[in-house]
């Protein structure tokens, strides 16, 4: 399972790996490289939103001011 997130201007990939969830910064070109979060393994997909929000609020703007999910091709 592979979930994108806009948080607050920052796309961010969150992927379940096995047991473990797995997040990567995603690039302009989307490249991914890892993002050095930690994300708690017992955390539902539909919290994921919420936590990221949490970690980064630090990183709020008056023009990014949300963290939201970004819809699958597949989805749409």
């Amino acid at each position: 399972m592979l979930c994108r997130f806009n948080v607050f201007g920052r796309i961010i990939a969150v992927e379940r790996v096995g047991e473990a969830w797995t997040a990567y910064l995603v690039g302009n070109e989307g490249k991914r490289r890892p993002a050095g979060l930690s994300i708690p393994s017992d955390l539902a997909p539909a919290e994921l939103s919420q936590y990221l929000y949490d970690i980064y609020h630090e990183s709020a703007t008056p023009t990014n001011g949300d963290v939201f999910d970004i819809p699958s091709a597949q989805n749409r």
